[in-house]
């Protein structure tokens, strides 16, 4: 007989549960916002685990407990970063507005990788746009790849 006959469907049940989130081995610098956003994610997984729990859905409990894994390990290692409003030079937390050669402006703000979403304007601090801003101060040139743009304006004011 064969094997798969013999499990009671539990591989059926094992390929539906999500492989570990694989966690940062950088630094976990995160802004006030960014602590925010893992707090509430790392509740809302496990408010899934709980009402998987009560549902007796093994699947959505595994999967729920993956992310609890990975939130609470996001939690356990984030350093909140509050740039300074008198820093010299742009730092983790800070908006930064670009002036590119075809005359569009764009602002970029600086933030954890879990907060990092570049359509919305946040790049994490890894982002080589992030690394290449990083120390410059206004009207200097940051070039990333093909594109290069003049620094036009610096916020270290916190996300609202």
């Amino acid at each position: 007989m064969s094997r798969a006959f013999t499990r009671d469907g539990q591989e059926g049940e094992d390929a539906h549960v999500l492989p570990e989130r694989p966690v940062s081995t950088e630094r976990n610098f995160v802004t006030a916002r960014g602590l925010a956003l893992i707090e509430a994610d790392l509740r809302q997984a496990r408010n899934a685990f709980a009402a998987a729990e009560a549902a007796g859905d093994r699947i959505a409990m595994g999967n729920a407990s993956r992310d609890i894994r990975y939130w609470a390990a996001r939690r356990a290692s984030a350093e909140l970063v509050e740039p300074a409003a008198t820093a010299a030079g742009i730092r983790f937390g800070m908006a930064v507005t670009l002036a590119y050669a075809d005359g569009q402006e764009k602002t970029w703000r600086i933030v954890g990788e879990d907060e990092a979403e570049a359509a919305v304007g946040r790049i994490s601090h890894l982002a080589p746009l992030a690394r290449a801003l990083f120390g410059k101060e206004i009207g200097e040139e940051v070039k990333v790849g093909p594109q290069s743009a003049e620094i036009v304006g610096i916020d270290a004011k916190p996300e609202s």
